[in-house]
């Protein structure tokens, strides 16, 4: 085979290898991460606050996992970089809701960005409870850059084997 057709070839299948690792990537991204995906506001609440730079991202991942124990459903959500006092969490219906401001930490005046990846500003993130749960008994903490939410399942009727007659 010519060299040249040889080599084409080569790098046309590496192209495709590439583009179909890349696409991958971007699925598995979307189908795990989608409710993880959250907007920030960037703009200022008020004229004395600091507005975040234009090119700063608007969208971040607040990565977040959810699972059940026999008595309670727990929730944990990466939020690095944020103080407590920032964070607001609330319960509505099924949903825990957690807002907040992640502050850029101080004056971007003079600074020249070289990787900006970090998104600062409001945000707001939904999170499905999946069953009933006690409102009044739910435990909040706040530990290296997580925010783990408890709380205590309500106690449910067990399942009755019916008899056909």
């Amino acid at each position: 085979m010519d060299p040249v057709k040889n080599l084409r070839l080569r790098l046309e299948q590496g192209v495709v290898r590439a583009y179909e690792s890349l696409t991958e990537g971007w699925r598995e991204l979307l189908s795990r991460s989608s409710g993880a995906l959250t907007h920030f506001d960037a703009s200022a609440k008020n004229k004395e606050e600091a507005e975040a730079p234009q090119d700063f991202p608007r969208w971040s991942l607040l990565a977040a996992e959810t699972w059940e124990t026999a008595h309670s459903v727990i929730i944990r959500v990466e939020m690095p970089g944020m103080r407590k006092e920032d964070i607001d969490i609330s319960i509505h219906g099924n949903l825990l809701r957690i807002r907040g401001e992640k502050r850029s930490g101080g004056e971007d005046q003079g600074k020249l960005y070289r990787l900006t990846e970090r998104a600062y500003g409001r945000f707001e993130r939904s999170i499905p409870i999946p069953c009933d749960i006690d409102k009044e008994r739910a435990e909040v903490s706040y530990q290296d850059g997580v925010i783990a939410v408890i709380l205590a399942k309500i106690e449910t009727i067990p399942p009755r084997q019916l008899t056909i007659r």
